[in-house]
């Protein structure tokens, strides 16, 4: 369920059953053939002796083969072992490498405003647009005394409903300790608008689409296209709505009814957080609740946003909350994995010198467990 865009419905309990035989699994050994070779007459001890070698039999001729399969995936298997060795032992330096750069040359100077930038759609990705991702970003900034504030610099059009109710819940947190100040770009709508309503200030650009307050959630009823088509879909379920999100009939009177009192009990959780943060009345922001976005300009005169500004002026307003008369800007950013680390540097400007990637490695992988030895 998200407050923008079509929801990701997981299918809950769902299963197929497949009496499908892989060709592959279906094999002729040698020497296992039906077929019968006619009978051989005997030959002389003299024509035994003289007679020229027969070509070997196909039974013969697999057999032959056979080691040099093995022996082609023994090789492989070798290759891939030596591989994983190397990136274990480089990726555990570059991760040391990684981890010092990221103490000295990104250390925070004394009185710095940390930015972070929140751009993408919200969600649990592992991303500084995910709770954990926020999360531990905060909590650097939190636990460095050299920084004084943040600024997040928001570029969302929204996302997931509970991820974004978890990510305004630690800027609040987060502004009990030390400041914090929102700076939009494009847009800043839906989910990525509830957090960023939890801030101590919030600017945009006059051109900046923000707000969208409202939850949507989203069913496709595609019965009527497979009526067309001649398929007809059974759904075995332990409950007669369980299916009820699955597209494969239309929702019943209740059914919507119920779904339409969930969207509802999510959404008053999306407008008291921004009533909270804003410091509105429930009722300002139900008029402001349409679903719709404003722009900066207008947002600045309905209460959703502060002032019209760049990033450089949410800057100085985070320092100046803060009690800074100066300041140095630092960016704090998620670390990569040493691997992807690893194979960034090695890899060129330009797609023909990248070198090696971490989906190289991956696809090289494949084809050696596959890899039967032969060489065409």
């Amino acid at each position: 369920m998200e407050p923008q865009g079509t929801p990701e419905r997981p299918v809950e309990s769902g299963f197929t059953a497949s009496g499908r035989a892989d060709a592959s699994s279906v094999t002729t050994g040698a020497g296992t053939s039906s077929a019968y070779a006619a009978p051989v007459p005997p030959q002389s001890s003299h024509q035994q002796a003289s007679a020229p070698a027969q070509p070997a039999t196909a039974s013969s001729q697999q057999a032959a083969v056979q080691p040099k399969k093995h022996t082609g995936r023994i090789i492989a298997l070798s290759i891939v072992a030596l591989l994983a060795l190397t990136v274990f032992l480089m990726g555990s330096c570059v991760n040391t490498l990684i981890g010092a750069a990221r103490e000295g040359a990104e250390h925070a100077q004394p009185n710095s405003v940390a930015v972070i930038t929140m751009s993408g759609t919200i969600g649990y990705n592992g991303t500084s647009c995910s709770p954990e991702g926020l999360k531990e970003l905060l909590d650097e900034a939190q636990a460095d005394p050299n920084i004084k504030a943040v600024v997040l610099r928001v570029n969302s059009g929204g996302g997931t409903a509970t991820a974004g109710e978890e990510m305004a819940s630690y800027v609040r947190d987060f502004k009990a300790s030390k400041p914090i100040v929102v700076s939009s770009a494009a847009i800043n709508c839906s989910a990525a608008y509830e957090i960023s309503s939890q801030a101590d200030r919030i600017f945009v650009a006059k051109s900046t689409e923000i707000g969208s307050i409202g939850t949507v959630m989203q069913s496709i009823d595609y019965s009527g296209l497979m009526k067309l088509l001649g398929v007809n879909i059974d759904n075995i379920a332990s409950a007669e709505s369980k299916d009820s999100s699955y597209g494969s009939r239309p929702l019943t009177d209740e059914e919507r009814a119920y779904y339409q009192d969930l969207v509802d009990q999510i959404n008053a959780v999306f407008t008291d957080n921004v009533a909270q943060g804003r410091h509105l009345s429930a009722e300002e922001v139900s008029q402001l609740a349409t679903g719709l976005p404003f722009t900066g300009v207008t947002a600045v005169n309905n209460g959703l946003a502060d002032e019209i500004g760049t990033l450089e002026d949410a800057l100085d307003a985070a320092a100046s909350l803060a009690g800074l008369d100066s300041y140095s800007k630092t960016t704090l950013e998620l670390p990569t994995s040493p691997l992807s680390s690893l194979f960034g540097s090695l890899s060129g400007s330009s797609q023909a010198n990248r070198g090696l990637s971490a989906s190289d490695l991956e696809q090289l992988i494949k084809e050696l467990n596959t890899y039967d030895g032969n060489v065409e």
